[in-house]
């Protein structure tokens, strides 16, 4: 038993006189906290003062949107809640765009946002703000300390609340509440929180066996919540009773691992081409722990794959979720581990028999394959100076097995989407639908801090990468050999492929001229490289992972050779009623 742990059962069951500040750390302590992410602030630095010896690591970056992005990152890698705080005002509202992406990625986050002084509150004095209003809704919950004896019992609120609704929560207190003394407890979790919330419904389990049962063509939907319960080897088990195929939901590409037979990767924009012709006929569809998103569900390729009469089986735990956007057949509300392992015992225990469909498994072994030879074909269309998908090709090929990526959003970190596998859980971590810029690298950072025995790679254009770059400096001073794989490709290119579509090439706000990234990472103390064909790309990744050294691989692509538009729906032709804006109509091109 570790000193903390000892110190921690002695702590248990016996009602203690404590700072107030030393109540949070000794409650973040028993949630097992042993880092947290921001730029240190005068408003808590009572409680920072507490932190190394503690044993809680205070990671200092360079800008706060950045520490919540690592926390996120943190939380997918471990399971375990990542923990941001920042200076009352402008730190606390510099997080508000790594938060909102955090509760749209349903991400359990402590944001410890302290406010102004209780004497001052309303003077509009010095860095004040109402951060409960600004947080309002892109949290799940604000818990406000209404006074320094209830700091300790609400933030076990705030992780309770965070674990239930799996997402941030504002932990909401005045900076003189660090300070003064207090009387109170130190819990274990388990005495005020759950861990699973079961199987659900024991109807609706019967009757999703029963539909399984009598499916013809039944397919599974594995997402991000089958890989926060650890559900993913029952997955592959059902999978394999019902000869079902196996597509992940948007984006998290390691729902499901790619090497298994039945695995047919992802779906929604820019996802594979083989899911989608191996879910458009499913007349059962069985969804493991994703909220079937409608951005991730939409027609892709031209594909209008999503099936129109499948009878759905949705397994979520937030009940927010079920039949949100799609009409179900049968939701169960419970834990994706506990509620497959429940189908897959009473599907054994119904008597029936399901032998391999050796024409379905044969089927889906023809779409993997025409879908794979379809992206090595489309990589190897010459580019200049280099075809971005050849360069997520040679990535894809060169990432260690237990390698993390981190995609960002943009033209082509998007298309990642199509080219990225992972045979393990918890290693994509994507942007999601929040779809902000700037994602990848702090959260590479952060998947190094939750898992140093993994190498951690990021995918970012050049746009995105001017709103991370900076983060360099922190990876080199927390030593954090994460590898950046920047795609130099002069424009932000996933709109400038809407002005190419819908507004005749005329392009505005669209090119970047950038710095040579290498240079830069160099001048900041990392690893620089800068290559511009598949061959250097796969060196400078060898080399970069023996460096063991945070490095930036400026990949210079062909910025002509671009996705689609992330949605055709989403914008019109122009069309133009004052004279002066004539020539721009559509109908005069």
């Amino acid at each position: 038993m570790v000193k903390a742990e000892k110190e921690l059962k002695v702590m248990q069951g016996k009602k203690l006189k404590m700072t107030p500040s030393e109540a949070i750390v000794e409650t973040l302590l028993a949630e097992g906290i042993d880092q947290m992410y921001g730029i240190l602030g005068s408003a808590f630095m009572d409680m920072l003062d507490l932190l190394p010896t503690a044993g809680i690591k205070f990671i200092p970056v360079r800008h706060e949107q950045s520490a919540a992005h690592m926390a996120d990152a943190f939380t997918r890698v471990t399971g375990k809640a990542g923990v941001v705080i920042g200076q009352n005002g402008p730190g606390v509202t510099n997080m508000v765009t790594s938060v909102a992406a955090a509760n749209m990625a349903h991400t359990p986050m402590i944001v410890i946002a302290p406010s102004a002084g209780t004497k001052t509150i309303g003077w509009d004095g010095f860095q004040e703000c109402d951060e409960a209003s600004v947080f309002d809704k892109i949290t799940k919950a604000t818990v406000k300390v209404t006074h320094p004896s209830r700091v300790a019992d609400c933030l076990r609120t705030a992780f309770r609340l965070a674990y239930a609704e799996r997402g941030p929560v504002l932990y909401h207190i005045p900076r003189d509440y660090f300070y003064g003394e207090v009387e109170d407890y130190i819990l274990k979790p388990s005495q005020y929180r759950v861990e699973k919330k079961g199987f659900g419904d024991s109807q609706a389990i019967d009757q999703a066996v029963e539909l399984l049962k009598q499916a013809k063509n039944p397919a599974i939907i594995s997402g991000r919540g089958a890989v926060d319960a650890d559900a993913i080897e029952l997955v592959k088990e059902l999978a394999e009773k019902l000869s079902a195929p196996v597509a992940v939901s948007y984006m998290h590409n390691d729902a499901f691992p790619a090497d298994h037979p039945q695995a047919v990767g992802p779906i929604g924009y820019m996802g594979s081409k083989a899911a989608m012709h191996s879910l458009k006929d499913a007349d059962v569809l069985l969804a493991i722990g994703t909220r079937l998103s409608v951005f991730g569900t939409l027609p892709c390729y031209d594909i209008d794959y999503f099936p129109k009469n499948a009878k759905i089986i949705q397994i979520d735990i937030n009940h927010r979720n079920i039949a949100r956007t799609h009409p179900v057949e049968v939701g169960i509300l419970g834990d994706a581990y506990d509620s497959t392992a429940e189908i897959l015992k009473r599907l054994q225990d119904s008597g029936a028999s399901f032998a391999p469909n050796k024409e379905r498994l044969q089927k889906i072994a023809a779409e993997k394959e025409k879908w794979e030879q379809e992206l090595v074909d489309l990589a190897m269309v010459p580019g200049n100076p280099m075809n971005p998908r050849r360069a997520l090709l040679e990535i894809n090929r060169a990432l260690p097995d237990n390698a993390v990526v981190a995609s960002d959003i943009g033209n082509t970190s998007s298309t990642s989407n199509a080219y990225l596998t992972f045979n393990q859980p918890r290693k994509h971590l994507a942007a999601l639908t929040f779809g902000n810029c700037g994602f990848a690298y702090p959260a590479a950072m952060g998947a190094v801090l939750a898992d140093p025995s993994s190498p951690a790679f990021c995918i970012v254009g050049d746009g995105a990468w001017g709103m991370s770059l900076h983060e360099v400096s922190t990876a080199v001073e927390q030593k954090l050999p994460v590898i950046a794989c920047v795609f130099n490709n002069g424009a932000w290119c996933a709109e400038k492929k809407n002005q190419v579509d819908f507004y005749n090439n005329r392009f505005v706000g669209a090119d970047i001229e950038g710095p040579n990234f290498a240079e830069v990472a160099k001048s900041m103390g990392a690893e620089g490289i800068r290559v511009d064909n598949p061959e250097d790309l796969r060196k400078a990744i060898e080399t970069a992972l023996a460096s063991k050294k945070p490095t930036v691989i400026d990949i210079l692509v062909d910025g002509t050779q671009l996705a689609p538009p992330f949605r055709k729906d989403a914008l019109q032709m122009p069309t133009r009623l004052l004279e002066k804006y004539a020539h721009l109509d559509h109908k005069n091109w």
